[in-house]
Order: C-alpha cells, then structure tokens, then sequence
C-alpha cells in the first residue's frame, strides 16, 4: 500500500545531507566537547560552528544562541529562566492558542502566585492587539506569543505585537518553532527579546533545540551542574543533535523560497482540491495566502468524529493528524478550536494536513479519494 505522510507539522524526516554532515559524530567523532585534548576540541568547535548557523539563520549573534533538547524546554528556559531573575514582576500575557509547552510552565507559574492574562482571539485566531495594549502595565514580565500556530496555521502580526511591547517596555518571547523554514524573519527586525526554535521541525535530528536570547539580558539555568553553555545549561553537550540543527537551519535559510513555493503550490492546489469534493468543510485559521503558513491546512467536517476519520485514513495510507499531534488522544476539541468559536457541528472532527518538502502535488487526487471512502465509511453512505 501507497503511504503518504500530512504530518510534517508534528516532525519532519531528517534530511539526508544533514544525516550524511552528522554521521561521523556518531561514530569516530565521538569525543566530549569539554574535554582538553585535539578530537574534543574540534568538536568544541564543531558546536561552536552549529552555533553561528543558526544565529545566521535568525539574524542573531552566536553567543545569542543557547542549545537544548528542543521547542518544549527552550519555552520553559525562557519563561521559568526570565522570571526566576526578576521575581518582583508577577504578570505574564500569553494567547489563550498557544502550544501546551506554553500553556503548561504558565500554569505552573500560575502556581506559585504569578498571574496569567490569556488574550482572545478572532474567528482565524488573530490576537487581540487592542486587548494586549491593555493589558501591559508596571508588573508585567513578559509578553509570549506564538508566531505560527501549530493547529491552525495562524500567522501573528509580531511586529505590530513587538512595538506595543516596546511601548510599554515590556519583553517578548516568541514561539518560532513551527515558523523557522516557513517564513523568513530576522529577530532585529522583529525586535524580540526570546525565540524559540526546535530541530525537528526543520528536517533536523530530534532532541536538539536552541533559545535565542537577546544580549544583555539576564536568565537563570533550569538545569544546574558544570559550565556548559556558557553557564546556561549543564549537561553534555548532544554533539550530533547540536550539529545537525545547525546543518538543518543553514539549508532551511538557504532553500526557504523555493521550499515556500512548493508549499504554496500544494497548499492551494490540495484546498481547490478537497473544497470542490467536500463542500461543507470549514478551514481553520486565516485564509490560503493570508497570514497563514504555508504548508498548513486545518479542517472541520461534519457529522463524523475526528479520531475516526484519522484512523481510517490510516488505515488507508494517508497520515495526519487531529487538530494537534500533543493533543491526539483526546476526543474533546482542542483549547484552540474552542478559542477560535468553531461552530458546534464542526468541533468534533478537526483534521490538520501538513506538506513537506518531499510531498507531491500528484498525489493529491489519490489522497483526496482516499478522503471521500474514509468519509463513505464512516457516514454508511
């Protein structure tokens, strides 16, 4: 049976030149970086050049860069770390769509007496500039905001987001992880003070992820032991994950126009595609070409359950997911489908559809057909 992989917003195949770049720090590379002698100092160095990649890659300063195990602890470095340094500020504005990484470390904060303002979003899962400008007063620590939404494709106005937060004075962590390789943005331009990025995502190694954090700014470690990082984050270091991030984040820089024309022309071509045969679906999030990510469709239907339909595309080849792959085992509708005020009939069955490099637009009749049996099925049609 003929497979075909939707779900490259949940983790994407590590790209075979960045598996080829990191295969002998597998093997004969093996060394510890922070020992003292000739193969541990090259791969010292070998970090350190990882480093510049994807401080390049962002706009950043190398020593701006500070790696992790991915997207989930480099969110809690920057909100747990930020606020460990600045205790006296007790306010925290978040989106009430962010990633559960996000949402979660807020509610532990939440637990030890900060207070979290969570802003609305509109039916395409805009937020409230308005409501945000309001918000922000003296004891405001920070603002954090997702860029790409992962159910729903939502693209924010962070730079509309960067200058309110300016204004009052106030520091903004931005959550990029589905954004880098997606949309081309440089964090000067941008103006954030926190961005997070996580390997996977972008054709690299698992396990291996980065916080950018904006010179100058004070944040204490969430992991204690030796002076790796800079002090930041101890541990040894994970050679071949670091290395192939950076890999991975160079060739996402370099080929991020011809991969966001692929995207574009599966994205539009598949959502012609499916509307034309299913004419009562509703798209989640900000029209095709509005603010919207490239690569991403998200789906309502009518009258049949989420997590059936998704199985019985699988059962017919086709992988995606439902809503949120964080969130895949739950049968109630995700808090980002509830915030965006889906219509009641839809909330049940949520499809998210995510294209990669490696997908093909020819592909898209044989999946659609696929679609309409799994559908049949279900319906007793």
């Amino acid at each position: 049976m003929k497979e075909f992989y939707l779900d490259y917003a949940a983790t994407t195949p590590i790209d075979k030149r960045v598996l080829k770049f990191v295969e002998p720090y597998l093997t004969s590379h093996f060394h510890n970086p922070s020992s003292l002698h000739t193969h541990a100092i090259e791969n010292k160095k070998a970090i350190n050049d990882s480093r510049k990649k994807i401080a390049d890659a962002i706009g950043a300063m190398p020593d701006e860069i500070f790696f992790t195990s991915g997207g989930t602890e480099s969110i809690n470095f920057a909100l747990k770390g930020y606020a460990e340094k600045h205790p006296d500020l007790k306010e925290i504005i978040t989106s009430k769509i962010e990633h559960k990484a996000t949402l979660n470390t807020l509610h532990y904060l939440e637990k030890k007496g900060y207070k979290v303002h969570y802003l609305d979003v509109d039916g395409f899962g805009l937020i409230d500039l308005k409501q945000l400008d309001q918000l922000i007063n003296e004891n405001t620590l920070m603002v954090s905001i997702i860029y790409a939404n992962n159910e729903i494709g939502t693209i924010q106005d962070v730079k509309s987001i960067s200058r309110i937060c300016r204004r009052h004075q106030t520091k903004l962590h931005l959550d990029a992880v589905q954004a880098f390789g997606q949309i081309e943005f440089n964090v000067n331009d941008l103006d954030v003070d926190f961005l997070t990025l996580s390997s996977h995502k972008f054709y690299g190694p698992k396990g291996a992820g980065a916080l950018y954090v904006k010179k100058g700014l004070d944040i204490e470690p969430l992991i204690h032991g030796g002076s790796h990082e800079s002090g930041h984050r101890a541990g040894t270091e994970n050679l071949y994950g670091i290395i192939g991030m950076g890999e991975a984040a160079r060739l996402a820089k370099l080929e991020l126009e011809q991969n966001r024309e692929h995207y574009q022309k599966l994205q539009v071509d598949f959502h012609q595609k499916i509307t034309k045969v299913f004419k009562d679906i509703r798209l989640n999030g900000t029209p095709c070409g509005s603010n919207r990510s490239y690569n991403h469709l998200s789906y309502a239907f009518k009258d049949i359950l989420g997590y059936q339909l998704h199985f019985q595309l699988s059962k017919r080849g086709v992988y995606v997911a439902t809503g949120s792959a964080c969130s895949s085992g739950a049968i109630t509708p995700s808090h980002v489908i509830e915030a965006i005020g889906l219509e009641d009939e839809y909330q049940p069955c949520v499809i998210r559809i995510t294209f990669g490099k490696y997908s093909k637009i020819e592909d898209h009749d044989e999946i659609i057909k696929k679609f309409i049996e799994s559908c049949h099925e279900l319906r007793g049609e």
